[in-house]
């Protein structure tokens, strides 16, 4: 009688998984056959929670990803740096101390926190790290800084753009660089009426603007052009008149920017800076001696532990926040922080996971570059994966919940759509998925949520 049973629930549960399939395909089909994907690229698969698989439409070919890269990126660092893994911020000094005069410089540095000065959690405000320094100068006893106060940088090497990212991403907080010292997630907003400044989020440092707005349409459609280390900016596009609209940039030069109010803080408090305030890479594009390491360290500031970076990582989609990560494991797993030890690393992880590395083509850590190709098998992989892991509920937790009630990444880039995740469907079984799509003449997302509401 158990065996019967048995043997029946499986019938049962096969016709089911052959009826979702064939409702897949005809879905799938009607996208393909539609007008707007008559030059279209689609990776599609599917399973169960198990790995039992269920339907694929050409779910090994690679394809641009856009932010579906990100699951990648997340659970190789959980992995591997595990979800309490903290980044530092220290502040010292070099030279001598005397009657509350520092004979030296005031050295800040970093082994590249991207969360420092970040408004996302309560707690690592840009005032907190303000507090914490003016009170541990004071405890230090400096009043008076003789030499200059120096933001060292240099823990990452030089570039701080994928070399993949396009020219129109890099000014906008999207395109965000990574340095040494990350300051406010790299990010800056302005307050725009129709073409006119209004205000900045706070005064950037050592920037001048071309400003080329026109005022028209409904939406923002503006982009700002800058370069890592450049002082001009360039904003043009078009914003809707008569309103006034917030627009964010990426800081040229964040480690010049923390310097800057780092000194504003301390004059406000009554320490004098004798010198300049000087970054580690400007001292270096200047032929100067790059001071040592400070010798005397007054500050230790921690980020937030990894697991709450990843969940920003995934539920904002930060982008600047794969771009450390990847520097991170580079760095940490093969001495070099390069871009490109840091994918290679990343590639090297999921290969050694069972994904064949044909499939995973990355660029980068974000999903930002086009030059990103990946399979929605992978994709697939990579969250079942995950989902034996014990860092799992870190990672899961930071999948948003999209209006579909599925918990999945999507990913957005022009003629690009992906989503990527998990689902428990209405009769309770679950599911695992990755759709991509790529040059769909249309936005391609409302077209993949009518495939997925199949698994609803």
């Amino acid at each position: 009688m158990k065996k019967t049973l048995a043997v029946l629930i499986l019938s049962v549960q096969v016709i089911s998984a052959q009826n979702i399939a064939q409702k897949l395909d005809k879905a799938t089909k009607d996208l393909m056959d539609s007008s707007g994907a008559v030059s279209s690229g689609l990776s599609f698969y599917v399973t169960d929670d198990n790995g039992t698989f269920i339907y694929e439409y050409e779910g090994n070919k690679g394809l641009s990803t856009a932010s579906t890269q990100k699951i990648f990126t997340a659970g190789a660092a959980l992995e591997t740096l595990g979800k309490n893994y903290t980044y530092k911020t220290t502040a010292g000094y070099s030279g001598t101390l005397s009657a509350g005069i520092l004979n030296g410089d005031f050295v800040i540095s970093s082994n590249g926190d991207p969360t420092l000065g970040s408004w996302r959690y309560d707690a690592y405000k840009p005032e907190n790290f303000k507090n914490k320094l003016i009170e541990a100068l004071k405890k230090s006893g400096i009043t008076k800084i003789s030499g200059n106060l120096v933001i060292d940088d240099s823990y990452f090497d030089h570039q701080t753009i994928p070399g993949g990212w396009p020219w129109d991403d890099l000014g906008n907080y999207y395109g965000a660089g990574v340095w040494g010292i990350n300051w406010r997630e790299n990010q800056f907003d302005i307050n725009i009426a129709g073409t006119e400044f209004k205000g900045f989020s706070y005064p950037l440092e050592n920037v001048k603007w071309l400003n080329d707005l026109k005022a028209g349409g409904s939406s923002d459609q503006s982009l700002i052009f800058t370069a890592p280390y450049s002082d001009v900016a360039l904003i043009n596009g078009t914003l809707p008149a008569g309103k006034t609209v917030t627009v964010s940039g990426s800081v040229p030069n964040p480690p010049l920017q923390l310097g800057t109010e780092v000194k504003q803080w301390l004059k406000e408090s009554g320490v004098e800076v004798s010198g300049n305030v000087m970054t580690v890479s400007q001292l270096e594009m200047e032929g100067k001696q790059v001071p040592g390491a400070a010798k005397n360290i007054i500050l230790t500031y921690q980020s937030p532990t990894l697991d709450k970076i990843i969940y920003w990582f995934l539920r904002k989609s930060v982008n600047m926040y794969g771009e450390t990560l990847i520097k991170t494991l580079g760095k940490e797993k093969k001495g070099n922080s390069s871009f490109k030890s840091g994918v290679a690393y990343l590639k090297e992880f999921w290969k050694s996971k069972g994904i064949n590395p044909n499939m995973i083509n990355f660029a980068d850590g974000s999903g930002l570059s086009p030059q990103n190709y990946v399979a929605a098998k992978a994709e697939v992989q990579a969250l079942l994966y995950a989902k034996k892991q014990p860092w799992f509920d870190a990672y899961y937790d930071g999948f948003p919940t999209q209006d579909n009630g599925m918990k999945m990444k999507s990913g957005t880039m022009r003629d690009t759509k992906s989503f990527a995740g998990y689902h428990t469907a209405k009769d309770g079984k679950k599911y695992v998925f990755s759709i991509i799509i790529n040059n769909y003449q249309g936005s391609g997302g409302a077209e993949l949520q009518k495939i997925l509401n199949v698994l609803k």
